[in-house]
């Protein structure tokens, strides 16, 4: 400091280092976050199979159904690996049972087999919305199925039997729908 008669003047400020930050220091710290992010990534991917749907047993539940000697149960046959069972369900209800099995496709898309001796006409608008509508038919061997516009989005193949009604229900390709209800014995 000068000294001005017993006046003070304040020193000038000066910029300190870390006010002169530069584009290549942001792109630094971004990268000492982003780098571990990514490779936590890639190892819950290519480790872990991170990107696999979760696959559980059905056998127990088809047992269940099985036993409880309501209806025939249909398990579909010679679906192939990429085809992933996710969920399995059996529940009595007033008016029948229902078994359904909820299937993951070989593109990634959901699908449901819903099977059950619930009276045809509760269960159709219950699985397929208020106002399903019938669009053709589709053969599978010996068995015709009656093909559905349901749920916005969804198709629906619908079987009828005595005893029992069976479901396959979807936002898949239609072929997909087409090749599991083939699948079913």
């Amino acid at each position: 400091m000068v000294n001005n008669g017993g006046v003070s003047s304040p020193e000038t400020p000066t910029v300190g280092k870390r006010a002169e930050r530069r584009p290549r220091d942001m792109v630094m710290s971004l990268a000492v976050l982003l780098v571990p992010i990514a490779l936590l990534l890639l190892f819950y991917r290519l480790v872990l199979d991170g990107d696999k749907p979760i696959s559980v047993d059905a056998a127990p539940t088809l047992q269940q159904a099985r036993a409880a000697n309501v209806f025939p149960v249909s398990e579909p046959q010679g679906l192939g690996a990429d085809w992933h069972v996710q969920t399995a369900t059996f529940k009595r209800e007033p008016g029948g049972a229902t078994l359904r099995l909820g299937y993951a496709d070989p593109g990634g898309d959901s699908l449901q087999v819903v099977e059950s001796s619930v009276a045809t006409a509760t269960l159709i608008p219950a699985e397929l919305g208020k106002e399903p509508k019938a669009v053709g038919t589709y053969r599978a061997g010996a068995r015709t199925w009656q093909r559905y516009d349901a749920r916005p989005g969804e198709n629906a193949l619908v079987l009828l039997e005595k005893g029992r009604t069976i479901i396959v229900v979807g936002k898949a390709d239609s072929a997909y729908l087409e090749k599991l209800a083939a699948a079913l014995p």
